[in-house]
This record gives C-alpha cells, structure tokens and sequence, in this order.
C-alpha cells in the first residue's frame, strides 16, 4: 500500500525539527542556569568583618565638644554648667600638649591611657549635667532671650571648632555671673528687673558679644579630628 504525504503534512514536520537542531546549538539555553548559579555562588561569600577601631584622642576630644555645643544649644547645660565642662576639658587639653611637646609631638601609650580616663570622666559628668534637673530657662522677655541669643552663638562655636575649650569656659563664666545677678535682682523685686536693672544687664551683655565675638574670630581654634 502507497503512503501519500501532502505538502502541508511535510512543512510543519520540517520547522519542528530545524527548532530541535537550532535550540541544541544554543549555548544560552542550556547554561545559563548554571553560569548565574555559578556566579552568584562566587559572590555570596562572607564578608570579612574589620574590627572597629578606637577613637583617636582628637576625635574623642571632639565629640565632647559637639555634646556640649548640643546642650548649651538645647538649654539642657546652664552657663555654670558649661563652664564647669569646658574648664576640665581645657585642663585635658593642656596637659596632652604638655605631654606632646616633652615627647617630640607624641603621647606614650601610658599617656594616652590616661587622657582616655580622663575623658572617661568628662563624658560621664556631661551625660549627667544634661539630664539633671538643672536648665537654662530663658523666658519670654528681652533679658531671656538675649541670653539665649549668646548661648546660640557660643554653641555654634563650639560646634565649628572656632572657641576653644578655655575660651568657651571663660565666656561661660561671664554668662554665668550675669545670669547671678539677673537672679538676685529678681528675687529682691518681686520676679522683675527695674528699668535701671535692665539696663545694666544689656550693657554687660553687649560686652559679652563683643567677647564672644572677638574670641570666635582669632587665631585660636579647636583642631578638628582628620
């Protein structure tokens, strides 16, 4: 018996088996699956963990700074307050320049232990001072709010490096009489201040601004941590 095959059996037959042959000649087809699986095997390793490495004395130095710059702008440290801080943070300072200058520019690792400690100390003690119950409260008056105008640009200072631990505690102890005798005449007046008093109390603070200002424009700055 003769099998006849009619053109339109023999074409699809054809492009079937010329697809067969073409996708066994395609690498993609078949490896692909396997490269990706491959490579992302190679980049999923573990990463290597770097240990972290201790603040230097200057970025240790710095960070205290920008904690007390941070609370002489939130009111969370008075002047007194500040004052107290910069004063032994000054006192570090000169005893780690003292220290450099008699070992040709370097501490000794005993040294560096001890600045640490007494870093240790400050920072406990700025930890404490912003979150006792003492804050500066400057009221809505013009007295309270040229003080808080003072503390604003003497935190800024801090914050920029531009008064240093010495000039900042000096400037904060001016703040800190005015603050003492704003205080006094108050409680001797019923809660307010004269006319005279106010007065008074301007005029010291314009020559505290032209302090602040003069001390922020010097030659003296707090290095910054490289």
């Amino acid at each position: 018996m003769s099998i006849k095959f009619s053109k339109w059996t023999i074409v699809p037959a054809a492009v079937l088996l010329l697809g067969t042959l073409v996708l066994a000649q395609d690498p993609s087809s078949s490896g692909s699956s396997g490269s990706s699986g491959s490579s992302a095997s190679q980049g999923s390793g573990t990463p290597s963990t770097v240990p972290a490495q201790k603040p230097t004395i200057a970025q240790r130095k710095e960070n205290q700074q920008d904690r007390i710059a941070q609370g002489v702008k939130s009111g969370q440290l008075t002047a007194g307050e500040t004052s107290n801080l910069e004063t032994k943070e000054a006192a570090i300072n000169g005893e780690t320049r003292a220290d450099r200058a008699a070992n040709g520019g370097k501490l000794t690792q005993s040294e560096k232990q001890q600045v640490n400690s007494q870093q240790n100390k400050l920072s406990n003690q700025i930890y404490q001072d912003k979150h006792n119950a003492n804050t500066a409260h400057y009221g809505n008056n013009q007295v309270g709010q040229r003080r808080q105008n003072q503390q604003d640009r003497i935190a800024q200072g801090i914050k920029s490096g531009q008064l240093t631990a010495g000039e900042t505690a000096k400037l904060e102890n001016q703040q800190k009489g005015i603050n003492q005798q704003v205080k006094a005449d108050r409680s001797a007046n019923g809660g307010k201040l004269t006319t005279g008093e106010k007065q008074q109390v301007n005029k010291e603070q314009n020559a505290a601004s032209k302090n602040i200002y003069n001390k922020k424009h010097n030659a003296n700055t707090q290095p910054k941590a490289k």
